[in-house]
């Protein structure tokens, strides 16, 4: 099995991570959007897109605040994010669960998919916090696998029942390394613990489209080494399962992702 000391499983190095990055913009940019506007990101604010992944949210969130504005996308990996640069967007690279936060205050902190992948959750959501000012407000969005976790819900056959058995082994692969795959239902609790005030949460679950699709088939890509490696599917099975992804027939589903948002008094 894979130690959780062999890093992240979905790296922005790998090839497929590009059509990862377009298929979860496609699927969960428009439920960012809407909390963005719940929060009132407006023209002027100072924003720290954490674990930026793709520009798709820097961009949106660069046009919104301005020239006035400024926004900051860090990550592990900001070669994805690097086309976002401009006057208004800063790239840097930043770990949040080993570096200190960004100094100056920010009004809007967000992170999606990330914090369920570092091992010392706790500790990173504390720097998010740290880095806002007064009244700042913080969103949080993450994954809830074991809340939902079929890829397939109308189990109706062997393709499906392939679906959810490779599902099952890529959780397992990402407990592996660290994940919580459990963390998006505490994150409520989490920010009113962490001092944030005027907390809420709800959660987008998208069924099946063909953004769901691309995003399996993109995965199951990038992590087939890794299944195989670890004795938990032959290549076989996933070659059957590319197969079946790749024809449309299948009804794919994402977990739910939660979003939690507070503010910091």
């Amino acid at each position: 099995m894979t130690s959780p000391d062999e890093g992240y499983l979905l790296d922005n190095a790998q090839p497929e991570a590009g059509s990862r990055f377009d298929a979860l913009s496609a699927l969960f940019d428009a439920s960012t959007f809407r909390h963005f506007d719940d929060l009132g990101v407006a023209p002027g604010w100072r924003c720290w897109e954490v674990g930026a992944g793709g520009p798709s949210v820097v961009t949106w969130l660069a046009e919104r605040v301005g020239p006035g504005g400024h926004v900051l996308a860090t990550d592990l990996d900001t070669s994805w994010a690097a086309t976002a640069a401009s006057d208004v967007v800063e790239v840097r690279r930043h770990d949040v669960a080993r570096d200190a936060p960004p100094p100056g205050g920010f009004d809007l902190v967000h992170a999606r998919l990330v914090l369920v992948h570092v091992p010392d959750r706790a500790r990173a959501l504390r720097t998010l916090v740290a880095a806002l000012r007064p009244g700042g407000r913080l969103l949080v969005e993450d994954a809830d696998p074991t809340l939902q976790p079929l890829i397939c819900l109308d189990e109706r056959g062997p393709d499906e029942a392939l679906a959810n058995r490779l599902r099952r082994a890529f959780r397992e692969l990402l407990a592996s390394r660290g994940a919580d795959l459990a963390y998006g239902r505490t994150l409520p609790r989490a920010l009113r613990e962490a001092g944030l005030t005027d907390v809420t949460a709800d959660a987008y679950f998208p069924i099946t489209s063909p953004a769901c699709t691309a995003l399996e088939a993109a995965t199951v890509r990038q992590i087939r080494g890794g299944l195989v490696a670890a004795g938990l599917a032959t290549d076989a099975d996933i070659d059957r399962h590319l197969v079946n992804v790749t024809s449309g027939r299948l009804d794919l589903a994402t977990s739910p992702m939660i979003s939690a948002s507070g503010r910091k008094p």
